[in-house]
């Protein structure tokens, strides 16, 4: 059986020791090692670690940027609520599986300031998702789909805020999970959103 292709290898890699290390110890020569490939290698498909880091997020975890833009083109397909939910749903997995693996840079502010100034460079950061969501929101007003005055960044926040929440705030309970599914819960928040901005 083949080999997959070295950059498939590396972000593999790359997925699994910013899971299990976290991304502050997952060093490009110990993503390279376990790859099977050596560091230049590495450098010849990602610029630096944190291209290797933005493209994790893309092509191993939810792919909530997508979804939301592709919502945003085509408002009017689903209902509001549906739209709301489905967004809920894709986020709250998204910054479940994200968190354990951004979560060490806090440990450390001058790689963090490092790690935020790259991410500035490459167009991206935790910010996006908000920009996404408020973007599919003002086509929803545009619509007519969702009231007028509603304050469409506030309420991107207010989504995406309760769904990065949930992905750590149970780490501690003695269950260690929510008391409400993921579909549960990603129905419960697009309802009292959408009470307000509805």
């Amino acid at each position: 059986m083949q080999s997959p292709p070295t950059r498939v290898r590396i972000l593999d890699a790359a997925h699994e020791l910013m899971l299990t290390i976290g991304l502050a110890r997952a060093t490009t020569k110990e993503i390279a090692k376990a790859a099977g490939c050596s560091e230049a290698a590495l450098y010849k498909h990602f610029a630096s670690k944190e291209d290797l880091f933005v493209t994790v997020l893309k092509e191993r975890l939810p792919k909530l940027g997508p979804l939301v833009e592709g919502l945003a083109a085509e408002p009017g397909e689903r209902s509001v609520e549906s739209n709301l939910t489905e967004i809920a749903r894709q986020a709250a997995l998204f910054y479940a599986e994200s968190f354990p693996i951004a979560a060490s840079l806090y440990a450390d502010p001058q790689l963090k300031r490092r790690h935020d100034e790259a991410l500035r460079e490459l167009g991206a950061g935790p910010h996006k998702p908000i920009e996404w969501v408020d973007g599919y929101l003002r086509a929803e007003r545009s619509a007519g789909r969702i009231r007028e005055d509603a304050d469409t960044y506030a309420a991107a926040s207010l989504l995406l805020g309760a769904c990065a929440q949930r992905a750590f705030a149970y780490d501690m309970t003695p269950s260690g999970e929510p008391p409400q599914t993921r579909e549960e819960f990603a129905r419960g928040v697009a309802r009292a959103l959408l009470r307000g901005i509805g």
